[in-house]
């Protein structure tokens, strides 16, 4: 049974409860960074919010309900077909010149094992834990179970012409080509045959 903590205070933009996608996406800062952003930006009204968050070590957060969506992506219907599930992860990195680790477009610090790919203009990336994808993995199942959404995932981080249509596992970077979400450490391999599609 997996373990979830609930994060209190944050509100959903509205109720919608005919899911068809499970989105994967990334944090690209720290976790406690990512949590009091989604918290107090706009002062307490920032509304583009996953339904969760993975940390580093595994731990699922439930920031709004499965039933609800906020304004995550450009359009409201694809907001509302959406569950977002959203990995704690830098994402793309740069080395740092002074020292012996890598830094993010915010300054966070990675000094842990890099995965090197050129793609989408950057070269240096977080990679993602084996906790974090094995929780993920039970969490993409609970939810495809209970909203009777395919375990059909995609399978690679690679714009999707008429995506919204697909039924099944997403990540932000099939939706849009400028986009680092997944980045390209992600093993979807790994990941697909876990969830047992």
């Amino acid at each position: 049974m997996l373990k979830i903590n609930q994060i209190e205070n944050i509100k959903p933009t509205g109720r919608y409860k005919n899911k068809k996608q499970i989105m994967i996406t990334h944090t690209g800062r720290v976790l406690d960074d990512y949590i009091k952003s989604l918290k107090y930006r706009y002062n307490g009204n920032y509304n583009k919010l996953p339904n969760y968050v993975i940390s580093r070590n595994g731990e699922i957060y439930n920031i709004i309900p499965d039933e609800t969506y906020s304004m995550y992506l450009n359009t409201k219907s694809l907001n509302k077909q959406n569950i977002i599930i959203c990995l704690e992860n830098l994402g793309w990195l740069r080395k740092n010149p002074l020292k012996n680790n890598y830094i993010n477009w915010i300054g966070n610090i990675h000094e842990g094992e890099i995965y090197e790919k050129k793609w989408r203009g950057y070269n240096f990336w977080q990679p993602y834990t084996e906790l974090q994808v094995n929780n993920l993995a039970e969490l993409t199942i609970m939810l495809c179970e209970k909203f009777n959404i395919p375990k059909n995932s995609i399978g690679h981080n690679v714009k999707v012409d008429k995506i919204e249509k697909f039924n099944g596992i997403t990540t932000k970077s099939n939706y849009y080509s400028e986009n680092t979400e997944l980045n390209p450490a992600f093993d979807f391999d790994i990941f697909i045959n876990k969830i047992g599609r």
